[in-house]
């Protein structure tokens, strides 16, 4: 069997979709969000308007699958077998994209093309938690534990000795090497806290040895993405910045000291942005 006949058969019509309140709606959209916030589950609840045979489903991230052949024949396949969506998972923008009525691209790159629309997920906010919670708790048991596990949605309705195991292994995904990760870690650890970005690269420096510019690199990097918010006080750009996670769960997952107050604020922090950027 070849990659895309393959990734022709797959179907995603017998998976338990929860609502979010961002949703797929333009034939030609491309999304992007940080890592594990819902994404491909946004794609696979778009693709149960269609037919199994009517799409394709492409993960550029999946080892199995051929990119050169994708490049090489997609256009032809898609034209042959009537193909009426395209989705194209961890897509980056290197390959032509062959002519579809309905094409799906999920990404890290900051790209805008003419006629797509473009999408950013965040993870869960408390009311999307609580639709995906399937524990039967009352409110306050439901918070705490979104306060204690975090936004992702892969972690809900998991024990919690798993939850803190996915988020050690989801720190070692979004980063390249060791360094990375040492450095995505002291950001966390002061989440809310009154430190600037200088004073966390000489604290880090007494520990590992690293450059300025490779930390410096890795700080804009996860800023880009949204993997952490840099957040100016108003009216005072030259303050200290305060930092924020999109998942403030990463904070009590890399440490033992209780830090309630930040936890919470970020939660609060992440809240407005749902409320900034509907």
């Amino acid at each position: 069997m070849t990659t895309l006949e393959f990734c022709h058969e797959l179907e995603f019509s017998k998976i338990n979709f929860f609502e979010r309140k961002i949703r797929i709606t333009h034939p030609k959209t491309i999304i992007s969000g940080p890592p594990k916030s819902g994404k491909s589950f946004l794609i696979f609840d778009y693709l149960s308007n269609y037919n199994q045979e009517d799409y394709i489903y492409i993960d550029l991230n999946d080892y199995r699958n051929e990119k050169e052949e994708i490049e090489q024949n997609l256009e032809e396949y898609v034209f042959t077998n009537k193909i009426k969506v395209i989705i194209l998972e961890n897509f980056e923008f290197d390959f032509k994209i062959p002519f579809c009525e309905s094409i799906i691209i999920s990404t890290k790159e900051n790209t805008q093309l003419k006629g797509y629309k473009k999408l950013f997920l965040t993870p869960l906010d408390f009311e999307e938690y609580l639709l995906h919670d399937n524990k039967n708790q009352n409110i306050t048991q439901s918070f705490n534990n979104f306060l204690k596990n975090g936004n992702l949605p892969g972690v809900v309705n998991i024990d919690e000795i798993h939850t803190f195991n996915r988020l050690h292994d989801l720190i070692i995904l979004i980063n390249k090497d060791k360094t990375s990760q040492e450095i995505l870690k002291i950001l966390f650890l002061n989440i809310d806290e009154k430190k600037s970005l200088n004073q966390l690269y000489l604290l880090l420096k007494s520990k590992i040895k690293i450059s300025k510019d490779k930390f410096y690199e890795e700080c804009k990097y996860f800023e880009k993405n949204k993997i952490i918010y840099l957040i100016e006080k108003h009216e005072q750009k030259k303050a200290t910045k305060k930092i924020y996670s999109y998942n403030p769960a990463f904070l009590s997952a890399i440490t033992h000291k209780k830090k309630f107050k930040n936890e919470l604020t970020n939660i609060i922090f992440l809240s407005l942005i749902h409320i900034s950027e509907p």
